[in-house]
């Protein structure tokens, strides 16, 4: 079992640190970490610390000795998912496993079919609700550097971004699509790759035309149908396996 994994603001060097508040009280009290047992601190941007608890005091304060510090570099090809408002709290689950098999980046997608709208103040808690689920799912699954989730974009700001990528690809349910299977796609070793996941109702024909225009290609998966909340994890385990990040 690997050590567990803590949030920390800024990742200390050598010697002594009192992990505290929120954080503090999940090791103390949830975790109940005692003396001579390890964890690790992350910034959740890659930097890290290997640690020894030395002592806990109270129910959230816990005092560590920092035995070695790492810097872990961004992985490539950098894969970003940009996700369609799923309905209900199928979003967070998307999220959650997502971030729990690798991904890099997640984009939320206000696509023309979607059911769930993200407007003013919903839309924000929304918005702060999936990146809350990305930290919390990165720290459960031992990960130093942690998925970042990008403001909601429209079609228009996906096609820019899909325009940027090495590689681009939009989820497809046509089994006969002349693009092929995602699975035998050339993918490429480094740069970045997109993957497009539509909402329940599927991509528009106007959506298709305009991501196609911005150089990306519809893709299926296999030949059953996903769900939207996890049609983006399924996508992003073949590539990470395909690519090499996964070995």
């Amino acid at each position: 079992m690997t050590a567990p994994v803590f949030v920390v603001d800024a990742v200390p060097g050598a010697g002594t640190f009192v992990l505290e508040g929120p954080e503090g009280r999940h090791a103390v009290s949830v975790k109940r970490l005692q003396a001579g047992e390890e964890l690790v601190l992350t910034d959740g941007r890659g930097r890290w610390a290997e640690c020894v608890v030395r002592e806990a005091e109270g129910k959230d304060r816990l005092t560590v000795e920092v035995t070695a510090d790492h810097d872990d570099p961004a992985e490539e090809p950098r894969i970003t998912v940009v996700q369609a408002l799923p309905k209900g709290d199928r979003g967070e689950l998307a999220v959650e496993t997502m971030t729990e098999t690798g991904v890099d980046a997640i984009v939320p997608w206000a696509a023309s079919r979607c059911i769930t709208q993200w407007r003013g103040d919903r839309g924000l808690k929304a918005l702060a609700k999936w990146r809350s689920t990305a930290r919390e799912a990165g720290k459960q699954s031992r990960r130093t550097r942690f998925p970042e989730v990008a403001e909601l974009m429209t079609t228009k700001q996906v096609a820019a971004l899909l325009a940027t990528a090495d590689f681009a690809a939009v989820l497809h349910e046509d089994r006969d699509h002349p693009s092929g299977a995602l699975a035998t796609a050339e993918l490429p070793a480094k740069g970045s790759i997109v993957l497009v996941v539509g909402p329940e109702g599927g991509v528009s024909p106007e959506e298709l035309a305009a991501f196609e225009a911005a150089g990306a290609t519809p893709h299926r998966l296999g030949r059953s149908v996903l769900r939207t909340s996890t049609a983006g994890t399924a996508a992003t385990a073949l590539v990470l396996g395909r690519t090499g990040r996964w070995g």
